[in-house]
């Protein structure tokens, strides 16, 4: 049986050559960054290059890249850590409904602890407006946090414009870049970002390293304390061989970023218009075209269970998602979808494929073909799907 992974917002598979460069550092190049003698020495020197491949992809200094364990990590950090440094300043930090949950839950912590959070709206594109930030913005404000591309819908924020706004009113910006990376050229001087997150095993890295972008001059609280390693704001030894991962893999993502845009747009594309054609009724969730990561897919089928969609999906070997994989198990509906207006029974239909490198258009046809006979078997058995047709009905009797 054919075996379709569409799901790569979850994660990607190491590539190759990334796990070949890696390799020494969990055996023969084991040494310890901190040490003194040669082996650790050495490795001290493949840190300070993997900084300095990811300082140039971002167009940043080499002293402004702090590795950390991932995305979730280093969004925590940044929203407790501009929290705590800047409490004398305000107490005040705007972010928005869609964000993660790392973001999400780090301002809900904050707000057990006093600080005053404002969750800004977004368009039905699930796009947020710059003027909604201006308006937000106050004298107690410390922060703002608006994630570069969502994890479910893909839509794509004006992250330069919020940046520009931000740089104007003297307010930091934190921006949570996972999804963005390797999809879209990033430039944290031209955006005016101050802070950035990202994570290694969204580009064909190893899981468990990410980075936090630090804009010189920024203050931020330490986030981890018992050492001097990342300039004594994250202690804790170095994961060498992840770190050695992370670079060569952002390096790789980037070289190939304008081909594989193309590439997957065109898949992309391909795949929401035969969704639209073969499935009635199928929804597309988020912005269309460049508003929207290349590879995302997300649509809403009414009259089918997300959960029973992804079981059924699996029978034949494709693996997608009802949205973010953080997420999963959870019987709420995506939060994401709510904000955008979709109804409860929308939001529960919902399924996210998100392309990747070995996707192929064959994949593309082999997953619309299972999709669309599911969805049809799905509506048949369903009281939902029924309720849904005579609702139509009479709309269209009284439309007449």
């Amino acid at each position: 049986m054919r075996q379709v992974y569409m799901d790569h917002a979850a994660t990607t598979p190491v590539a190759s050559e990334v796990l070949k460069e890696m390799m020494p550092y969990f055996t023969e190049s084991f040494g310890n960054p901190s040490s003194l003698y040669t082996l650790g020495q050495q490795n001290k020197e493949v840190v300070r290059a993997a900084r300095e491949k990811v300082a140039e992809v971002l167009n940043a200094s080499p002293d402004e890249i702090y590795f950390t364990s991932g995305g979730t990590e280093s969004d925590n950090w940044a929203l407790k850590g501009v929290a705590f440094t800047y409490r004398n300043k305000g107490n005040h930090i705007i972010t928005t409904k869609i964000e993660h949950h790392a973001v999400l839950h780090s301002a809900e912590y904050l707000a057990g602890l006093g600080y005053d959070i404002t969750y800004l709206g977004v368009d039905e594109e699930g796009r947020v407006s710059v003027d909604d930030v201006r308006k937000a913005i106050t004298e107690k404000t410390v922060l703002v946090s608006v994630m570069f591309a969502n994890n479910e819908i893909g839509t794509i924020q004006p992250i330069a414009e919020i940046g520009r706004l931000c740089r104007e009113k003297g307010v930091l910006f934190h921006t949570d870049a996972v999804q963005a990376v390797a999809h879209i050229p990033i430039d944290v001087k031209a955006m005016d970002i101050d802070l950035l997150s990202l994570s290694a095993h969204k580009f064909y890295g190893p899981k468990g390293t990410g980075v936090m972008y630090i804009r010189k001059g920024v203050k931020l609280d330490n986030f981890i304390h018992g050492g001097g390693q990342e300039k004594g704001r994250r202690a804790t030894t170095e994961n060498v061989a992840g770190i050695v991962g992370l670079g060569i893999a952002i390096e790789r993502a980037a070289g190939k970023i304008s081909s594989e845009k193309s590439r997957l747009t065109a898949l992309r594309d391909g795949l929401i218009e035969e969704i639209m054609a073969r499935i009635p009724y199928a929804k597309l969730n988020g912005a269309a075209g460049d508003g929207r990561l290349p590879n995302n897919v997300n649509v809403s089928l009414i009259g089918v269970e997300g959960e029973t969609l992804l079981m059924d999906l699996d029978m034949f070997d494709i693996a997608a998602s009802t949205g973010s994989a953080c997420s999963s198990g959870s019987l709420d509906p995506s939060h994401v979808l709510m904000a955008i207006g979709l109804t409860h029974e929308q939001a529960h239909g919902s399924l996210r494929l998100t392309l990747g490198e070995s996707t192929t258009e064959e994949d593309v046809a082999y997953v619309v073909e299972k999709l669309a006979g599911i969805v049809e078997r799905r509506r048949n058995m369903s009281p939902l799907w029924e309720d849904f047709l005579k609702a139509e009905e009479r709309s269209e009797k009284n439309a007449l």
